[in-house]
């Protein structure tokens, strides 16, 4: 392999074949780089050596594919190309054939970046042979095997399931598959494998897994796409503990395929915590958490500075990012309050108290709470001082306790802009920047979310997981699924990773009578549960054991370990925000016999 070459191989007789990385041309000698999967190997064509393969070497360019043979030597004294794994040596070829030729490429896969991301796609099959593409390639097919590996080692079958199934609610659109043979009926493609794998569980099968695809009709983004890869697991007689546990094993595998080592076990912080610590279910602890300074503000106090009495005051730091100019403070001010509209809450001044003897020691007293929170955070003594950026938020006199139905609608707001500060502010604090150690990588679990979540247009409450979602035990027994939906917690937990969710899951309802119960919460009746349920409630009456499971995006994880900014630098063949495939100019018409098979006409709306 073209890579492969090294100053111990000097004087042998190799063959490489590759495609023409460059070529430079100096008369009688011409070098081609020869490029692989592997890596390059400069290769030399010297006319003494031999006029047929330089004639040949004269007619080669760049993505033309070749084959040589030839003999390795060591390079000249200062010669040697410190920045290749092979630049201690190059091949003197005694043979060239030229395998195929290539058209001028729209843009050269020898080229780190290529800034026009369509053409990228259009023209994938040469984007892919850049070698930082082929990089994020080797390291997913080395996380897959790795997390698959380990899986099987703790006893989990690998079992596949359909593509094909019914149209099941899952919180986003299916895409359905017309049926030819049942005309005006559909397929669906699964959103995930959720009813599959608890059936599977109540086949007998204890411990199941699949490296699952998936489709979702959705609007996307960087970290969304249509069709995406879970890491799907589901196990018999579970307690949360137990998943937590696989999980951070086959995690701690992946991530050493990649030469990091991870600390087990991970953090674990409850969804009214993370809500309240960084207003936010899934937390970045890369920064500063929120602190609460409720208390250090008396009514006195709020009378005098026209602050709600009875709403939260929120304030936390950004590391390094205050030393601004009164320019930049100024616009900094109105970004902040344009962000907040009109919705009640409001920035305080902490640099003006300090200048006013009447509130000067609430300041003090403001700076001293944030400094315990920069010192948990950095593990040493930290004092806020004039290089860190601090934000204290209040309520203005009249600002609701609730919105849309929500109490912790101002932790939210205030942790939305912890976290615009913190992107604007990035390369001062410089706490998003790799160090390839562990410290890159801040996981938590996040436990007890909320069962229901309110629906203000619809006005009801909607499940806010899959309705499968076990509640907590004392929830059902306090009559809480009927009488207060806003207090049910369920059994369900995300795996969060630098404030990216890498996975949700839950300890999943075994039991028919409060299966049926949850749907009748969620204002479906028993006529239409069984329509569109009747054969998993079927199966629950059947022996079901106690269950719960959890599936991780296998793409996001091997986006944040290869450093892209995308899933479309980890996916093969990917769509665009339109959902498009340009290489294959996909979704396009089909023919009208095709539609008439499977039963359908389109219709143009005006």
């Amino acid at each position: 392999m073209c890579g492969e070459l090294r100053i111990e191989q000097d004087g042998q007789e190799i063959v490489l074949m590759g495609w023409v990385n460059r070529r430079r041309d100096h008369g009688n000698l011409i070098f081609l780089d020869v490029r692989d999967r592997s890596g390059i190997t400069q290769v030399v064509l010297d006319k003494e050596v031999s006029t047929e393969a330089h004639a040949k070497a004269e007619a080669a360019r760049s993505e033309y594919v070749v084959a040589v043979k030839g003999k390795v030597r060591r390079r000249g004294a200062g010669l040697k190309n410190p920045n290749m794994p092979t630049g201690a040596i190059e091949v003197v070829a005694s043979e060239l054939l030229l395998l195929n030729e290539a058209k001028t490429p729209p843009f050269s896969p020898a080229e780190d970046a290529i800034a026009n991301e369509e053409v990228r796609l259009k023209y994938r099959y040469l984007d892919l042979r850049r070698p930082q593409m082929q990089h994020n390639f080797e390291l997913r097919s080395k996380v897959a095997m790795a997390i698959r590996n380990y899986l099987v080692d703790q006893g989990f079958l690998e079992i596949e399931t359909p593509f094909m199934t019914r149209s099941t609610p899952e919180g986003a659109r299916d895409y359905l598959v017309p049926s030819r043979v049942h005309a005006g009926s559909f397929y669906a493609l699964p959103q995930s494998p959720q009813i599959f794998k608890q059936i599977l569980m109540i086949s007998g099968f204890d411990k199941y897994f699949q490296i699952a695809r998936c489709f979702r009709d959705e609007d996307l983004r960087a970290d969304r796409q249509p069709e995406f890869t879970q890491i799907d697991l589901e196990m018999s007689f579970p307690q949360q503990e137990k998943v937590f546990r696989v999980v951070e094993g086959f995690l701690t595998a992946a991530f050493k395929t990649a030469s990091i080592s991870l600390t087990t076990p991970f953090v674990q912080m409850t969804y009214d915590d993370a809500i309240r610590n960084y207003g936010i279910d899934k937390p970045d602890m890369r920064l500063p958490a929120m602190v609460s300074l409720t208390d250090v503000l008396t009514p006195e106090l709020r009378d005098s500075l026209k602050i709600e009495k009875d709403l939260p005051v929120l304030g936390f730091v950004i590391p390094k990012a205050g030393t601004l100019s009164g320019t930049q403070k100024r616009a900094l001010v109105e970004e902040i309050r344009a962000t907040f509209g009109d919705s009640g809450l409001d920035l305080l001044d902490v640099a003006r108290l300090k200048t006013n003897e009447a509130f000067a020691s609430l300041a003090a007293s403001i700076e001293a709470k944030l400094s315990d929170e920069q010192t948990r955070f950095e593990a040493a003594t930290k004092q806020v001082d004039a290089a860190d950026l601090v934000i204290v938020i209040t309520p203005k006199l009249g600002t609701p306790a609730k919105w849309n139905h929500d109490p912790q609608w101002i932790y939210k707001r205030v942790g939305a802009l912890r976290l615009q500060l913190a992107a604007k502010f990035a390369d001062k604090h410089k706490l998003f920047e790799k160090t390839g150690t562990e410290a890159d990588y801040k996981f938590l679990w996040v436990t007890d979310f909320p069962m229901y979540e309110w629906d203000e247009e619809t006005k009801v409450w909607n499940a806010a997981h899959h309705p499968f979602t076990s509640p907590h035990e004392e929830d059902i027994k306090a009559g809480r699924l009927t009488n207060d939906k806003g207090a049910v917690r369920a059994l369900a937990y995300d795996i969060v990773l630098n404030g990216t969710e890498l996975g949700s899951g839950s300890i999943r309802i075994h039991r028919q009578d409060v299966q049926a119960e949850i749907f009748r919460s969620l204002g479906m009746s028993d006529a239409e549960a069984k329509q569109r349920f009747g054969f998993f409630l079927d199966a629950l009456e059947y022996g079901t054991p106690p269950h719960g499971g959890i599936a991780l995006g296998l793409d996001r994880i091997v986006m944040i370990l290869a450093g892209a900014t995308s899933l479309r630098e980890v996916i093969a063949f990917p769509k665009t925000a339109k959902a498009i495939d340009l290489m294959v100019d996909a979704p396009t018409p089909v023919s009208d016999q095709q539609m008439r098979e499977l039963h359908l006409k389109t219709v143009t709306r005006t």
